[in-house]
């Protein structure tokens, strides 16, 4: 009879090792998942950083060349041949019509590209979310993981 009982702790205890040993396995895995989408997640917030900088140069660009189109170049402006370069440009300028077709050209893109951006970061806060859920789900299945580890 000791010998039966001894038989069944001994099966017991190979039977708790097993499961621990799925559990730290089941932990691991969840480690990785959870480093994977940290991961993710900083990549596409990189990727939406350098999309806005790049979006906020192109945005410079812009405003530098409407002010151009409209006669205020900045470089020429700082080195006091003011007025001679913006003579210089409106004598450039054929007509009228030229100078409205630029700058509503030049007004389109820049609402292009304005809306481009907001969509871009209404993407990145829908991402960002996502990933932040997804994070949380795979720290909550860890706690889980662990409260049950520590009660075996």
């Amino acid at each position: 009879m000791a010998q039966d009982l001894t038989q069944q702790w001994l099966e017991e205890i190979q039977a708790l090792k097993r499961q621990l040993a799925q559990k730290q396995l089941d932990l691991n895995s969840a480690w990785e998942s959870a480093e994977k989408w940290r991961k993710l997640y900083n990549t596409e917030a990189e990727q939406r950083r350098t999309d806005a900088h790049l979006f906020q140069q192109t945005i410079a660009s812009l405003k530098t060349e409407i002010h151009k189109l409209q006669g205020i170049d900045t470089s020429i402006l700082a080195d006091g041949k003011a007025t001679a370069a913006i003579q210089a440009e409106v004598k450039q300028i054929q007509a009228v019509e030229e100078l409205q077709a630029k700058l509503i050209t030049v007004t389109k893109e820049r609402d292009r590209l304005l809306q481009a951006f907001k969509t871009e970061q209404e993407n990145h806060a829908q991402t960002r979310k996502s990933l932040t859920t997804a994070l949380g789900d795979a720290i909550d299945s860890l706690a889980r993981e662990r409260a049950e580890k520590s009660e075996v």
